[in-house]
């Protein structure tokens, strides 16, 4: 079996902030296979910006262990950065320089020749979208622009392995898709594996091949995203009837068909969270017009990711995200993964 590209090993990060020890990352285990997309979620604060700065040899871990394109993060911290790109929350570019220049810099930066860092470039400004703004000066370039700039940079040196922390963020919906298909394009054409935080659900459930959920330092959960809302969520089915005595009627009819609990929802209706909703509605239905109960209408609403974290934490990821827990340690985190937030590696 090949090596995995990434390879952790109880990988913990902990912090003094106000005189208080925060375990921003705590006992963070995975492997992940060359040629993956996966997709890392959580609230702000649960420590993927962190994770991602470990793994990119930005920050040393407190304890534990990582191989990263089979290269210890720490003792061989200078050949990870050979063999990845990486690209934060901030814009990377030199305001001043103009786009093409900019990118030739960063091949410098990894030691490309001149000549080879312009057709690297070049290749890149077409493959990107770049052409148009490529003279402009990077302080010039709109958000979703300077995304893609950003993009470019980490991919200058051609590496097999991208991370990317929050790559959308700030994005309109039109800048969003155009870059998820660069980002697609680019993993079809030279097979990168990428590595990627974000706050956008519907991204990773459409995208990444795995999904990989932290909390509060720790990673609470990790399949694919199929398999995590079938097992975790379930589709929501509702059944709607004439009245409340005919959806009470209704409950002991549905419950016998399925093992998860029937309820009573709002007004003359039925509810339940099941995962396997094509198949058990209508079964309902029929069920229920065997017993004399009429469906008035019926509806299944696929789950979402955020419907996978609030059956692991009884909170959606919105909600935690907003909120802190009474240590503190989600301002904390916070704090730690401002203070260090950096654009591509050099």
């Amino acid at each position: 079996m090949a090596e995995p590209i990434i390879e952790t090993a109880g990988l913990t990060k902990r912090f003094t902030v106000k005189k208080k020890t925060v375990a921003a990352v705590t006992d963070l285990t995975f492997h992940v296979a060359a040629g993956e997309l996966v997709a890392f979620l959580g609230p702000n604060g649960a420590g993927k910006s962190t994770s991602l700065r470990m793994l990119t040899t930005l920050l040393p871990p407190t304890e534990g262990t990582a191989r990263v394109v089979g290269h210890d993060i720490v003792r061989d911290a200078g050949a990870v950065r050979a063999r990845i790109g990486y690209v934060g929350q901030l814009t990377s570019g030199s305001f001043a320089q103009r786009v093409r220049d900019e990118l030739i810099s960063q091949g410098a930066f990894y030691g490309m020749a001149r000549a080879a860092a312009r057709i690297r470039a070049d290749a890149l400004i077409e493959s990107l979208d770049l052409a148009s703004f490529a003279t402009r000066a990077v302080q010039q370039l709109s958000g979703g622009q300077k995304r893609r700039l950003d993009i470019a940079l980490g991919l200058m040196h051609a590496p097999p392995l991208l991370f990317l922390d929050e790559p959308s963020t700030g994005l309109d919906p039109q800048s969003r898709a155009n870059l998820w298909q660069h980002i697609l394009d680019l993993r079809a054409e030279h097979g990168t594996t990428v590595f990627l935080t974000t706050h956008y659900l519907d991204e990773a459930d459409r995208y990444a091949e795995r999904v990989m959920v932290m909390d509060r330092g720790r990673v609470i959960a990790d399949d694919t995203a199929a398999a995590l809302k079938a097992t975790l969520a379930g589709d929501v089915l509702t059944l709607r009837f004439a009245s409340d005595a005919d959806a009470d009627r209704a409950v002991p009819v549905v419950q016998a068909l399925t093992d998860r609990p029937v309820r009573r929802e709002g007004a003359a209706s039925v509810a339940v969270t099941a995962p396997d909703g094509e198949r058990l509605l209508p079964q309902a239905v029929r069920a229920l017009d065997a017993a004399g109960v009429a469906v008035r209408r019926a509806t299944g609403v696929p789950p979402t990711l955020d419907d996978v974290f609030l059956a692991l934490t009884g909170r959606t990821l919105r909600e935690a995200g907003e909120g802190t827990d009474a240590s503190g340690e989600a301002d904390a985190a916070d704090a730690v993964d401002a203070a260090g937030q950096t654009g591509v590696v050099r």
